[in-house]
Parts: C-alpha cells; structure tokens; sequence
C-alpha cells in the first residue's frame, strides 16, 4: 500500500467517502453530514495509488483548528491511515491555528489520546452518536 495524503480542492471524492462511511456504515442524515462549513474548510484527500480511501477537513477560526469529517475506507482501516490523517491535519493546521479541536466518537477517545488530543467537557449527542471534544496544542 502506497498512501499519499495532499490538501484537495476535490470535494466531490471527499463526499464520497464521507457518505460510504458516515452515511451508510454509521446511519448518519445526509443533511448533517453535508454542511456550509465545507466550502470555509481545508480539505484531505488520502489515496493508494490512485484510488480515493480517505478524507478529514479543517476549519479555522478564532484561533482553533477544528478537525472534522475524518474517515477511512474499510479496506483500508488498521494500517495506520487515520492517524496519518490526524498529522497531516495538523500540519496544514501548523502556524495558522494554536489549539487543535476535534468532536471524537467515544470509542476513539484512546486513539486520539495517543496521538496528543485530551478529552475536555461532558459527552454530547452528534448525528445520533455519542462524542467528546478533544483538544491538543498545536
């Protein structure tokens, strides 16, 4: 498997992505997937070879990184893609954001937690799923 993760402007695969993993593995509503934070946002595209396997995005504002939206094809899960993702988000986050924020479904927190993140507040309801906000420095 040879991965490349590159900003895109190709939110068309993105969605795509998004939908085959939120929408049909994770029964989330299309109208909360798809939001006006998309066209404000910085855009990953993750792809083996040439085939699309993974997205996230970036919204700036007020000094925070807010990484969202991450997901990984079944095919390509548990070879380390998603923190891959995670690094590369922050990268791009690097010198234009301090803090670094993302909303982590409860079976993620340990994930998260090792690649830097703390959860912070109370547990809330996203689209049906149980989340926590994490936060690290950037």
């Amino acid at each position: 498997m040879t991965v490349s993760i590159d900003l895109t402007d190709d939110l068309k695969t993105c969605f795509e992505l998004r939908r085959v993993v939120f929408i049909e593995e994770q029964g989330v509503p299309v109208e909360e997937e798809i939001d006006a934070l998309d066209v404000e946002s910085l855009h990953l595209l993750a792809r083996d070879g040439d085939t699309p396997v993974g997205t996230a995005r970036v919204y700036i504002a007020d000094d925070i990184a807010k990484i969202g939206r991450v997901c990984v094809l079944k095919s390509h899960r548990g070879a380390g893609l998603g923190a891959a993702l995670i690094m590369a988000a922050l990268e791009v986050s690097a010198g234009k954001a301090r803090t670094a924020k993302l909303g982590a479904q409860l079976h993620a927190l340990g994930f998260y937690e090792t690649l830097g993140f703390a959860a912070t507040g109370p547990v809330y309801d996203d689209a049906g799923i149980d989340h926590r906000d994490m936060v690290r420095p950037l």
